[in-house]
């Protein structure tokens, strides 16, 4: 028997462009998140193999899926899982939820089929209107600690990061202005340019970057000033969010995107949210924390069988 581990690099389809996933549960909209106008859509997501020269055995893998976010509700409206399927089960991971299946044995030339439809109701969020009240956090809670160090491609602690950070907040008099001048500056001096991921550090001592790049670079210099932010991965697009607190000790993520079209401290995107955070552990597919959670597959084929893997993320056509 032969055995292989399938990632995404397999055959995915994507309507729309590469989709990761988002946090699970039923998150309250904080005190002073401001949410706007509404767009509802419909997705498929799911998996389908096929036996292809031979049987497989021991299939098992998972697909990130829609979570509820304070700006995002989700709610499965159709499931369409194949007999082959053993077992469907969903898990989360604290940023991103994993539909997880199991195929025990797949026949030569059969299709195994595991496709949920969600309907996604996404809103836009608003700037807050009084800015002056917000302070970095002195007494962090225990999941917001993670988005103050070090993660994949986000290196908060280099000794460049860490100066240019210390310069960029000094004569700044609150908290959002410093922010605000990290965001700026990363804009203004960092040119936006497509090419493969190569992180915060090398992005800052080259001047130019991805758009991941460029959001990596400003997570990194926020966490370096003491700011808590992290990254947030919709459909074909990535930006970023940070974390202050009020006078009163309520604390709040504001979204901004780094490249393209200025916003910041609210967010008039209104595609689905994948995956929130980019420090994720992934017990029993990756043995090192991953900034994006994507697809895995893995199982044992004979006699020349090997699984040909449709990982599907389709946006549905409107009723």
């Amino acid at each position: 028997m032969r055995t292989w581990p399938f990632y995404a690099a397999l055959a995915i389809v994507l309507s729309t462009g590469s989709l990761a996933p988002a946090q699970l549960g039923q998150p309250k909209p904080a005190e002073d998140v401001r949410l706007d106008k509404q767009l509802t859509q419909r997705w498929q997501v799911g998996v389908r193999i096929n036996a292809v020269g031979g049987p497989c055995a021991g299939l098992r893998g998972s697909i990130p899926v829609p979570a509820e976010w304070p700006e995002q509700q989700v709610r499965v409206v159709n499931e369409e899982v194949s007999p082959l399927v053993s077992r469907v089960t969903y898990r989360d991971l604290g940023g991103v939820r994993q539909m997880q299946f199991s195929i025990p044995q797949l026949p030569p030339g059969e299709l195994a089929t595991a496709l949920v439809t969600f309907e996604i109701t996404r809103s836009s969020v608003l700037p807050p209107e009084n800015t002056a009240q917000y302070q970095i956090p002195k007494n962090l809670p225990v999941a917001i600690r993670f988005d103050l160090g070090i993660s994949p491609a986000i290196e908060c602690r280099h000794p460049a990061i860490r100066a240019k950070a210390k310069e960029l907040v000094a004569d700044k008099e609150s908290a959002w202005k410093q922010v605000e001048a990290i965001y700026d500056w990363v804009r203004d001096n960092v040119k936006h340019q497509d090419g493969p991921l190569k992180g915060a550090a090398a992005s800052l001592r080259e001047g130019s970057g991805s758009r991941d790049d460029l959001t990596c670079l400003f997570i990194a210099l926020c966490r370096a000033s003491g700011v808590p932010a992290r990254t947030v991965f919709v459909v074909d697009n990535v930006y970023a969010e940070f974390y202050l607190q009020d006078e009163a000790g309520q604390g709040s993520w504001f979204p901004c995107q780094v490249a393209g079209t200025r916003e910041f401290g609210g967010m008039s995107d209104h595609r689905p949210i994948l995956q929130k955070g980019d420090h994720l552990r992934v017990p029993d597919e990756h043995k090192d924390p991953q900034r994006f959670v994507a697809e895995f597959l893995t199982g044992k084929g004979g006699r020349g069988g090997r699984p040909q893997v449709e990982f599907v993320r389709k946006l549905l056509p409107a009723n």
